[in-house]
């Protein structure tokens, strides 16, 4: 599978750190409302942060900002984006956007995302496939402020990047 679907649980065939963000994610949701930052402590999952990355939504115009790059992340970006517009860091953003339709919808309609398929933003060239998630967060537990990534990265034959 290559497109992202929008999801409300996990499945049974995620890898095992993106459905543990997923499930965190979850934990932390007070009721019938969205987690936001403050309910969000990366000492809660040590083990996922390296995996993790948090982008800022900036509205009018709508835009995403890396607030956190986990060490992972940053690896295979092959830089800190932390604090750099996600479009600046990944340009096919601005001239391809339905690239940027998954980070809207997120936004538009407080629901998580999960993808498996090619890597469509710039990595590090032996990381050719990634699984993730994109889940929703706010601060006042309806208004999507922030959305929390995780991604796990494989080689071309399907084999986990360690």
């Amino acid at each position: 599978m290559s497109e992202w679907v929008a999801v409300a649980q996990a499945a049974g065939d995620w890898h095992p750190r993106i459905a543990a963000v997923f499930d965190y994610w979850r934990s932390i949701s007070p009721p019938d409302l969205l987690p936001g930052r403050q309910h969000f402590d990366p000492l809660h999952i040590p083990k996922l942060m390296p995996y993790v990355w948090m982008l800022d939504v900036s509205r009018d115009p709508l835009r995403f900002r890396y607030r956190l790059a986990g060490t992972r992340e940053v690896q295979t970006l092959g830089r800190d984006p932390t604090g750099e517009w996600l479009d600046d860091v990944h340009p096919v953003l601005k001239t391809t956007p339905a690239r940027i339709a998954r980070y809207i919808f997120v936004v538009d309609t407080a629901r998580p995302t999960w993808r498996r398929g090619n890597v469509t933003f710039i990595h590090d060239k032996d990381h050719q496939i990634v699984e993730n998630i994109v889940l929703p967060m706010a601060r006042d537990g309806k208004t999507v402020d922030m959305l929390f990534c995780c991604s796990v990265l494989f080689d071309k034959d399907g084999r986990e990047v360690p």
